[in-house]
């Protein structure tokens, strides 16, 4: 009888712990990207996941994305046009800021790592600028645009660099 209840209980723990492990092996996958948007994308993809709990879900094995906005927290925006650029991304030495039709006065860029360390901070001097990345590691980087006034600080567009 002792036998018989604890391989019951072994049998029911065990059968508690399922493990679960990638059901597909991709042929090819990357990144593709143009001045509209970007988008990642894999090839054989066949089965994937949905995790539903009370604080959201999860599709596993479904690329997510990482959404960046523009802030729109900024006081007195009928004269501000955002028209930046951020290019080419995916770089490989230098990135080149273009800031359009923006007064570039008390005007910075900050660029961070994916932590959100600052690796640079400076001042915007003229309509386009030059970042040079080619000392950085090969990864993920943020580049943040700043009005930075005496009375406040706002935040402008942020944009989501791949280093290569």
């Amino acid at each position: 009888m002792k036998t018989q209840l604890l391989t019951l209980i072994i049998m029911l723990i065990s059968g508690m712990n399922v493990v679960k492990a990638q059901e597909a092996i991709l042929t090819s996958g990357g990144n593709a990207s143009s001045d509209n948007g970007s988008v990642s994308y894999s090839v054989g993809q066949m089965v994937y996941t949905t995790i539903t709990g009370t604080e959201g879900a999860v599709a596993q094995g479904v690329q997510q994305p990482y959404e960046i906005s523009v802030s729109t927290a900024i006081k007195n925006t009928e004269d501000i046009l955002l028209e930046f650029k951020a290019y080419p991304n995916p770089v490989k030495d230098n990135l080149r800021l273009y800031s359009g039709k923006h007064d570039i006065n008390d005007m910075y860029y900050q660029l961070l790592d994916i932590k959100g360390k600052v690796i640079e901070n400076k001042k915007i001097t003229s309509i386009e600028s030059s970042i040079n990345m080619s000392g950085l590691s090969h990864g993920t980087y943020f580049l943040k645009v700043i009005y930075k006034s005496d009375t406040s600080s706002d935040e402008m567009k942020v944009f989501k660099i791949t280093k290569k």
